[in-house]
């Protein structure tokens, strides 16, 4: 049958066959029975490696790398690389299941590297800026004994041109090789101490012992411009205009850097805890910032206690980590030494983990011969960051699940389907960002009975109407009009629509 169409503000008229497949919603039942990857509770790789309990409990690790560790010297104007022992350390996390958050830093006082030909080995403090730029006679370094009681640190030389231009195109070939890279999460990057954005008992001396405020702009400009898929991050210290450029600059704030904490829940982290910092930091860095980047970070280590009971179900400092998670919709945090407490259950920390991040909920699933839809909830506390896709039968929707904020749902249409009039199709969520054979664990509880959601396509792989076309009412004949969707799936008569690889105690 041929139905009129009439093109909205204007008197074009088309014709568009209205022979529909028969919609059909599909009884869907699911717990969530595993945890969601990249989100929840982090171990450092020894760590994780030693407590076998808790390996199903946590889904990321935390390293610390060089950039020495990695660079064997520079051929023209090309740095030449062995990721080998990188590669080790990935391949490491990914055999537990788990994948990686990786800061590459330059500064860690009292911190001595081994084993790293290209790097200033077995001298306490050093730097992990590549020996070929140290060789060079106009390269020279600043020491601090102890500063703020850390112990010995040396700084890289700010001064010098190979290492600007270096620190920048290190980055470039880094997300070359790794932006698409499963085992890979989430990237951290900064300057200062453990790249923390602080020199804290060193004095601050720009273009010397600490990037310029002008190089700093132009370093984090360029760290966007590089990550498409996996997200990065710096320090809430970056709040800190004594040592910054981010704050207050409307330019710098746009760009969509993530934020960690690594004092996090400490005794007086928040406003109304006493000092406030940490909170006046997240504010001044953007409150809505968690809408578009992570926010994770690292319990405190200000006292022994921080670490080993924030996983307390009463509370630490009167503040639980669920509230807390909640405030800063925190979608991973570093609790390397809650096994040493006494709070760290294998279901304390899934439950923690759980917890944190997204979390999605399928609330509605209807099919016809040809396509699918499928509508999920995000029933957590922060979105999903990477790309993921509803895929059902093995096909994916064109529209992700990245960036679906908690609370909200919205419908995912599948094409290109060929499905059995008593078939249930197979419904995952999956992603290029996940390790081979992973998906997205999801609740469900649906009836076949349920009300037909919209976002299905007619059985030619064709939508009813599109954009900005609408249909001429009186001539849809026996079609129902609620059931009519365009390309992007709305109704379319209602609206259109540890220190790198090596040992290194922590601070």
């Amino acid at each position: 049958m041929v139905k009129n169409l009439i093109i909205a503000g204007s008197a074009v008229a088309f014709l568009v066959t209205a022979s529909f497949a028969a919609d059909r919603s599909v009884a869907l039942n699911k717990e969530i029975e595993s945890l969601e990857p990249m989100k929840g509770i982090v171990f450092w790789p020894d760590q994780a490696k030693d407590q076998k309990d808790l390996q199903k409990s946590i889904s990321l690790e935390f390293s610390y790398c060089l950039p020495c560790a990695v660079v064997k010297g520079k051929t023209d104007d090309k740095i030449d690389y062995d990721w080998s022992s990188f590669e080790k350390m990935l391949d490491d996390i990914a055999s537990r299941g788990h994948q990686a958050i990786v800061r590459f830093r330059i500064e860690y006082p009292s911190a001595t590297i081994e084993n790293a030909s290209g790097c200033t080995e077995k001298v306490k403090g050093a730097t992990a800026v590549p020996n070929y730029i140290k060789a060079n006679k106009s390269y020279t370094e600043t020491y601090s004994e102890d500063p703020g009681g850390d112990g010995p640190t040396y700084y890289a030389d700010w001064s010098n041109k190979e290492l600007l231009w270096f620190y920048k195109q290190f980055y470039t070939d880094f997300a070359a090789k790794y932006d698409n890279d499963p085992r890979i999460a989430f990237v951290q990057a900064g300057f200062g101490h453990w790249g923390e954005y602080h020199i804290y008992g060193t004095k601050l001396n720009f273009g010397v012992n600490f990037a310029t405020k002008d190089y700093q702009a132009e370093f984090l400009t360029h760290l966007d411009s590089l990550f498409k898929e996996t997200p990065w991050s710096i320090s809430i210290d970056a709040a800190d205009n004594s040592y910054t450029p981010v704050a207050g600059n409307k330019t710098l704030l746009a760009l969509n850097f993530g934020l960690f904490d690594d004092s996090f829940m400490h005794a007086e982290h928040d406003i109304s805890q006493g000092n406030g910092d940490n909170e006046r930091n997240w504010r001044d860095l953007g409150s809505d910032r968690w809408k578009t980047a992570p926010g994770g970070g690292e319990v405190s280590y200000y006292t022994e206690k921080d670490q080993r009971e924030f996983l307390n179900p009463a509370g630490l400092y009167g503040v639980t980590w669920e509230d807390a998670a909640a405030k800063y919709h925190m979608t991973y945090v570093i609790g390397n030494d809650a096994p040493e407490g006494s709070y760290a259950t294998k279901e304390r920390v899934y439950e923690a983990s759980s917890y944190a991040g997204y979390k999605f909920e399928i609330t509605g699933y209807a099919v016809n011969k040809v396509s699918a839809a499928v509508r999920v909830k995000n029933i957590g506390i922060a979105p999903l960051y990477h790309n993921a896709y509803v895929t059902v039968n093995g096909v994916r929707s064109d529209k992700s699940l990245k960036g679906l904020l908690p609370g909200k749902e919205a419908t995912f249409t599948v094409a290109s389907l060929q499905i059995g009039d008593s078939e249930s199709p197979e419904v995952s969520i999956t992603s290029d960002k996940l390790l081979k054979g992973a998906t997205i664990p999801y609740k469900a509880n649906l009836s076949a009975s349920a009300e037909v959601i919209t976002g299905l396509l007619d059985e030619n792989g064709t939508t009813a109407i599109a954009g900005k076309y609408i249909l001429n009412s009186g001539s849809i004949g026996n079609v129902r009009a609620s059931k009519m969707t365009d390309l992007k799936g709305r109704n379319v008569p209602g609206k259109a629509a540890k220190g790198a690889y090596y040992p290194i105690l922590k601070r």
